[in-house]
């Protein structure tokens, strides 16, 4: 795995919002397949804090980020701050009951994963969630600081991944804790691929269409509804001239093409609000078809960055009160 960087709050990883869809889908089924077991799944406090090498990476931190977010002390028996900071870290595990899981990882045994994660000094603290790792801080911190992190890092794992963590029960015997499987394939899996495929190729026309025929078949399929809402965003904005679309946007406030077109723009540079605003200024200044164009853009922006963030939340909002 190649760790990558994902801000908590900014930038649209186009990528990372895949991956939050998916981790929704295998978080429901966990919940599903441990309710149909009568509530099997529950871990012992003990199993919140676990010590992870090379060989278990990908089963005890990739596959466990698809349930719960795993956050990662980088320490060393030398290191004295570490030895301050990783008592701190494995007791909130146990008090934040399930909401994350510590992984510790020795970098004197595990250079290879130091190197990845692009640790340059430690104690290193990272996250990852749904396969998406993010630092969260490096060297000394107080444990309010510390708190106030981890509380924004379960906030979004729950909110635009679906990630409640895992169900902890005192009485369960440790060593118990359950391994993430692979999701049984779907009917619509060598579509997805395809697309997938394509994305990755360049071919946004190819990934359209395959989206397509997934929805075709079954028309409220929510990965297939994401996907070509992201192709198709990047298929607009691939020949643009980002210059002349600014000037344009920026000389023509009330015409409704030019500001679609730099909302596209704001959206795939990572500028959400900004692509939000816009809109919600542009259907305020406009009216019959062009406002009914602009608030149908407005919507699909919605689809690319997902119905559960907060910010597509308040953007609901504030659309409602544009139009009425």
């Amino acid at each position: 795995m190649q760790p990558r960087n994902m801000s908590m709050s900014g930038v649209v990883d186009l990528a990372a919002v895949k991956a939050a869809q998916e981790a929704k889908a295998k978080a429901e089924q966990t919940r599903a397949e441990a309710a149909r077991q009568g509530g099997a799944g529950a871990v012992s406090p003990a199993d919140l804090v676990i010590d992870v090498d090379e060989a278990g990476f990908e089963r005890d931190v990739l596959q466990r980020s698809a349930e719960v977010p795993v956050v990662i002390d980088f320490w060393a028996e030398w290191c004295q701050p570490c030895k301050q900071l990783s008592p701190v870290l494995e007791r909130l595990a146990v008090e934040y009951d399930g909401r994350f899981l510590l992984a510790k990882i020795d970098v004197d045994a595990n250079q290879m994963l130091m190197q990845q994660f692009g640790v340059q000094g430690i104690p290193a603290v990272f996250a990852v969630v749904a396969g998406q790792a993010l630092p969260l801080f490096q060297g000394a911190a107080g444990e309010q600081q510390i708190r106030q992190t981890l509380d924004q890092l379960v906030q979004v794992a729950e909110q635009r991944f679906g990630l409640t963590g895992l169900t902890v029960d005192p009485d369960a015997e440790p060593g118990g804790a359950p391994v993430a499987t692979a999701a049984p394939e779907g009917p619509y899996d060598a579509l997805l691929n395809a697309a997938a495929q394509a994305l990755d190729a360049g071919d946004l026309g190819g990934a359209v269409q395959a989206y397509k025929n997934v929805l075709a078949d079954d028309p409220a399929h929510p990965e297939a509804k994401l996907g070509l809402a992201q192709a198709e965003l990047l298929q607009r904005v691939q020949d643009f001239d980002p210059q002349k679309v600014r000037r344009e946007a920026a000389e023509k406030p009330a015409d409704a093409d030019a500001q679609i077109a730099a909302a596209d723009l704001d959206l795939v540079g990572g500028h959400v609000e900004d692509a939000f605003g816009r809109l919600i200024e542009t259907v305020r200044r406009t009216a019959g078809d062009d406002r009914d164009t602009v608030r149908r853009r407005l919507l699909e922006l919605f689809e690319v960055v997902g119905p559960e963030d907060p910010r597509v939340i308040a953007a609901r909002r504030a659309l409602a009160r544009a139009l009425f």
